[in-house]
This record gives structure tokens, sequence and C-alpha cells, in this order.
């Protein structure tokens, strides 16, 4: 079953992305190199609870 994901920025924890995850596959947290608006750059984002 895929579950709902939100990704929050590492730099100033503004939740900017929503993604689906299978937690059977990957059962830890996820964390992609995207861009955040607010910094104006790219920076880390990690799944959060």
């Amino acid at each position: 079953m895929r579950t709902k994901i939100t990704l929050a920025c590492t730099e100033c924890k503004q939740r900017n992305y929503s993604f689906t995850k299978d937690k059977r596959v990957h059962p830890d947290r996820l964390e992609f190199k995207k861009y955040c608006r607010f910094c104006n750059s790219h920076k880390p984002h990690r799944e959060t609870r």
C-alpha cells in the first residue's frame, strides 16, 4: 500500500513537496536534493512525519 509523505527543506523547514511511497520497499525516510522556492536554491529535502 502506498502512503502519502511530505518533504520539508532541511534549511528553512518549509514543507514544499508531497509524494506517495511504498513503505515495504522504502521503510526509512527519503531524502532528495530539490529546489526550495523559499531558500531560492537547491537544498536537501527530507521526509517528515
